[in-house]
């Protein structure tokens, strides 16, 4: 047979391949139509190379059960769960704040999508310079008696995450049970050498959705966002910050870090430790966690902050957060505050903004001045400059890299977590946010946004519409893109 008979064949079959692919796209996925025009075109462009990032990229988790706990009914969580729906549904519910009440609609949908347990009796400290929170978690960590449970994103093999992990092996040494969960992707510098000592004191590690081949990950759109931190089941930590130097500020080429976490004490905790867990229990095949009542201590604090946290990922079908967002936005009465790294919203949140300014809601956005990925930043500068033209008021950071994402309603209600406002947080990555219920934060909240406006310059539909003809190219490349990217 020629060489010309077997290229023939082998285009012939990717082809065909292609074809097939493209029938399960548009059939049996049934993706929404931005993604699913968006891997055609891939497809069709780049045949070859098209099949296989399909392959490492658009995996179906929503038909697995990935996350699972033995003894998770020996919470009895269901029966609190369907005691606070019925309640709130026949208007029974005691709430311990009118702002929780008025918000009864939103919490009973977390209620009923998501599993979220409605807590009212939270203390919280919020944080958004990366030495404060570093600070304070250590000092946390330092005073733990029975467990640490940690798990980011990005731990970095540098000062800082040397530091905290000399921490853990010292409380390991202790006889605290320390575990730490990691995103492969995200802490791919990391290696087993990096924990020896840690594990030798008794510590214990584990990587999320790891390589099964050697340098090959078939899970790599798929990674877990989520940052937290679970001490003696009675403090949490939860929001954007990573381990690494660059959050304390002290790489060049971000600068200052400008981000938003919270410290949380009450019965949230319980919802955070249950999140910790499940994750930790998908990753983990040798170590796993034990029911014991220290887990999950009862607790008392003088404040009265109503919260629930709220999970997201690739596995439910339903996107839990961005539906909230979606929710709080409509909900909006006289303002919208949102601060987010990367805004690429798909159309419904798109429309859900647009409504409120058209409906004159005082809407406003703050993201990077800087871009830390070009493409998602040219998708972000041709949404953002959609709703200039609706009287959205666009701030560009320029103090540093702002990682906040965060979003207040009318001074009342407000999320702080992991989840962008994107595509891959939306559908890609396992998130985790705490929305809250509550007005003395949500006005803190929106104190730290207008302070965050003196080092913040206001773009201008007249600025954006100034943009060179190159710019404008790679907004459109990118905004076609962004149901992937």
């Amino acid at each position: 047979m020629s060489m010309s008979s077997i290229i023939s064949i082998v285009v012939g079959i990717v082809l065909v391949l292609n074809v097939l692919l493209a029938i399960i796209i548009v059939f049996q996925e049934r993706k929404d139509i931005g993604s699913t025009w968006a891997w055609l075109l891939v497809l069709s462009f780049i045949p070859v190379l098209g099949f296989i990032l399909y392959l490492l990229f658009a995996q179906n988790f929503r038909t697995i059960k990935l996350f699972h706990w033995d003894d998770f009914k020996k919470l009895h969580y269901e029966k609190r769960l369907l005691a606070q729906m019925d309640c709130i549904q026949a208007g029974e519910f005691q709430f311990k704040n009118e702002i929780a009440q008025k918000y009864d609609d939103l919490i009973y949908m977390y209620l009923n999508e998501n599993q979220a347990l409605l807590t009212e009796d939270n203390q919280l400290e919020i944080f958004t310079e990366g030495k404060a929170k570093f600070d304070r978690l250590f000092q946390d960590i330092q005073a733990a008696q029975q467990s640490v449970h940690v798990q980011y994103y990005i731990y970095r093999r540098d000062n800082l995450g040397k530091k905290l992990l000399d921490l853990l092996t010292e409380k390991a040494r202790q006889g605290v049970k320390v575990r730490l969960l990691y995103d492969e992707l995200g802490s791919r510098q990391l290696t087993r050498g990096f924990f020896k000592d840690f594990l030798e004191a008794g510590g214990e590690a584990e990587a999320f959705f790891p390589s099964k081949l050697h340098l090959i990950n078939l899970r790599i759109n798929y990674r877990n966002h989520r940052k937290l931190v679970i001490i003696d089941g009675k403090i949490g930590y939860v929001g954007g910050f990573n381990v690494g130097d660059e959050y304390l500020g002290l790489k060049k080429k971000f600068g200052y870090w400008r981000d938003t976490h919270l410290r949380v004490e009450g019965n949230a905790v319980y919802s955070m430790q249950i999140r910790f867990i499940l994750d930790w229990s998908q990753a983990s095949q040798h170590h796993e966690i034990t029911y014991s009542p220290s887990l999950f201590p009862e607790m008392e604090t003088k404040d009265q902050v109503s919260m629930q946290v709220v999970t997201s990922g690739p596995d439910s079908s339903l996107e839990h957060i961005k539906n909230g967002y979606i929710k709080m936005i409509l909900s909006a009465k006289s303002s919208v505050y949102i601060q987010t790294p990367y805004f690429v919203p798909d159309p419904s949140v798109f429309d859900a903004l647009r409504i409120a300014a058209l409906s004159g809601v005082d809407v406003h956005i703050m993201i990077p001045d800087k871009p830390d990925h070009p493409f998602i930043y040219w998708a972000t500068l041709s949404h953002v400059g959609e709703l200039l033209k609706l009287g959205v008021k666009v701030y560009l950071y320029e103090k540093g890299f702002i990682h906040a994402k965060t979003v207040v309603i009318d001074d009342e209600i407000a999320s702080v977590g992991t989840a962008n406002m994107d595509y891959r947080s939306f559908r890609l990555n396992f998130e985790v946010n705490a929305f809250i219920y509550h007005e003395p934060t949500a006005k803190e909240l929106n104190q730290i946004f207008i302070k965050d406006i003196e080092h913040s310059s206001l773009l201008t539909l007249e600025e954006y519409e100034q943009r060179s003809r190159f710019v404008r190219i790679k907004e459109s490349i990118s905004r076609l893109l962004s149901p992937i990217l």
